[in-house]
């Protein structure tokens, strides 16, 4: 009897169609709740968005209660995400879950292929209507790393009272603001888009296995589509499609440092820079395993969603990265 195995691909995912954007959003509704049970610390952004760059190996200490190496140095691989300092392009004042005002406080050069300058920038006084939460529209300074031309947009939420959010905005108006700032080293979140492989069969896809040589109909393909009554093909039939450049969400990926060239200059590991990226040339993050994409493609850094007692209390020392 030939070997077999539970078909691979999440039925939890569906349709399996190409993301709608490079930079996915979150649900910040539903982070906001599980911050509040955590009772993080109030006025400070909930995202940042950072570029992958690529993977380096990192001596570390494992300091983690009752681990089997506690005290012992050990290796682990880790993920490079580049993340330049962000500033805020507007702000948005909510009611009742609509938004009642977007009123832009910022605008720079870099920002002319995404959004029309405007005539006058807001000021944010004498605010004569009501509104419920504040939420910020910010943007990453990407020309400071020579990355690209147009940075990507996107709506990042802010912890504390309606007081307390506008008088961070206030005050990080026209100032650029580092990632250092928004995350210590703990567990986050991370939101992006996957590599894509455009349209692969179901052995590729789906994880199925061969069938014999001598089937007529094909090796590759599964032996049945399904029953001729109902005449219909399900969602669960693993049949050839779309690969790969889905939104996903890997959750809880342990910090390992926050620093910038200046303190730690990863760039002496590659000579001549990262494959397919370059050298780093602003702040950094170095994220204990992988992530997803491709290297170059934003991701959307948040506080995490579903901490589990196991990864927070997980706790490394940087030593160094080679």
């Amino acid at each position: 009897m030939p070997l077999s195995k539970i078909r691979d691909g999440s039925l939890q995912f569906w349709p399996r169609k190409r993301a709608e954007k490079i930079l996915p959003s979150a649900n910040w509704n539903a982070l906001q709740k599980t911050l509040d049970k955590q009772e993080k610390k109030q006025g400070v952004l909930n995202g940042f968005i950072g570029y992958k760059v690529g993977m380096v190996s990192v001596y570390a200490k494992d300091n983690t209660p009752d681990s089997v190496m506690k005290g012992k140095k050990i290796i682990v691989p880790a993920s490079i995400l580049e993340c330049p300092k962000m500033k805020i392009l507007s702000v948005r004042f909510y009611k009742n879950g609509q938004v009642v005002k977007d009123l832009i406080v910022n605008w720079e050069k870099d920002l002319k292929a995404k959004v029309k300058k405007p005539q006058n920038l807001a000021k944010l006084e004498n605010l004569n209507f009501e509104y419920d939460d504040i939420r910020i529209v910010a943007y990453p300074k990407v020309s400071d790393i020579e990355l690209k031309k147009s940075p990507e947009i996107i709506e990042i939420s802010l912890n504390g009272t309606k007081e307390e959010k506008l008088a961070f905005v206030k005050e990080k108006m026209n100032k650029e603001i580092s990632v250092s700032e928004v995350f210590k080293e703990g567990v986050v979140d991370i939101r992006g888009v996957t590599r894509g492989f455009g349209l692969q069969g179901p052995v590729k896809r789906f994880g199925i296995g061969l069938k014999s040589h001598k089937s007529e109909k094909g090796v590759r393909r599964p032996g049945s589509l399904g029953p001729w009554h109902p005449a219909h093909t399900t969602f669960r039939t693993p049949i050839s499609g779309q690969t790969g450049f889905f939104t996903r969400v890997a959750y809880n990926n342990l910090i390992l440092k926050i620093s910038n060239v200046k303190e730690l200059n990863l760039n002496e590991i590659k000579k001549g820079g990262f494959d397919n990226y370059g050298i780093l040339r602003g702040d950094f993050i170095l994220l204990k395993g992988s992530v997803q994409g491709t290297k170059k493609r934003p991701l959307l850094i948040t506080n995490a969603l579903r901490p589990t007692k196991k990864t927070t209390k997980q706790k490394l020392e940087f030593i160094e990265a080679r």
